[in-house]
């Protein structure tokens, strides 16, 4: 069953190689859709995949992510899937 969410994440995600490292995860995983700084500080990542693909994906990011970021909080949006999305990247 393909699932799709939103992650909003907060902490010292900036500047530290969080979306090169998300991008790397989601790739590996096999993901489709997104990684980008919003204006406030905070990360977004949308991604696309079977449930399990999904899972892993927010359990590193629950598990802090890579070791140079200081996550202090995870949101994740439930979305419905769409066959827009073709890759794992990085916008800016």
């Amino acid at each position: 069953m393909i699932k799709k969410v939103k992650i909003n994440v907060k902490g010292r995600v900036q500047g530290v190689g969080f979306r090169f490292f998300t991008y790397q995860q989601a790739q590996k995983l096999g993901l489709v859709g997104y990684v980008r700084n919003l204006e406030n500080g905070d990360v977004e990542i949308i991604a696309q995949g079977d449930h399990l693909q999904i899972a892993k994906l927010t359990k590193w990011i629950e598990n802090g992510g890579p070791a140079s970021s200081r996550i202090s909080h995870v949101k994740i949006y439930e979305l419905l899937p769409q066959n827009d999305l073709t890759s794992f990247n990085v916008r800016y």
